[in-house]
């Protein structure tokens, strides 16, 4: 343990000890640089990598479109599924399944979705809540 404080004190330096090596290699313009590449990465981020606004619910069952429901109207829609009825509650810009039969409510405890391509899957129901738009936003499942 000591060995590693040690060395993280060789790489970054201590408050009492002098400057690593590699520091004074580091001129001011490279401290701009490497600045100015934090705040256009943090400022690029919320620009980047949003999805875009859904302005329908689709649900499926086994793959099938049972029915499609805009966003804009809050309302409620029953689905019979494999093993029941699984409940979608629509608000103005978003969508959630209310209530599903079922085991673990996987689903359920998705809570609402907002995004385009954002996906609630009820499993044993064989029921799937998806909100589309005109630009999806980006599927994590792909990472």
């Amino acid at each position: 343990m000591n060995d590693l404080r040690r060395a993280l004190a060789d790489l970054l330096g201590s408050a009492e000890g002098p400057a690593p090596p590699w520091r004074s290699l580091l001129r001011p313009g490279d401290w701009a640089v490497a600045c100015a590449g934090l705040v256009f990465v943090a400022a690029s981020y919320p620009l980047l990598w949003r999805g875009g606004t859904a302005d329908r619910a689709i649900v499926k069952h086994d793959g099938k479109v049972v029915i499609e429901l805009a966003l804009n109207i809050a309302r409620r829609h029953e689905v019979q599924g494999a093993i029941g009825t699984t409940v979608i509650e629509v608000q103005p810009g978003r969508a959630r399944v209310l209530a599903d039969p079922g085991p673990r409510q996987y689903c359920v405890q998705q809570g609402w979705l907002t995004r385009a391509g954002a996906v609630a899957i009820c499993a044993p129901n064989h029921i799937t809540l998806e909100l589309n738009g005109r630009k999806d936003g980006v599927d994590s499942l792909n990472y």
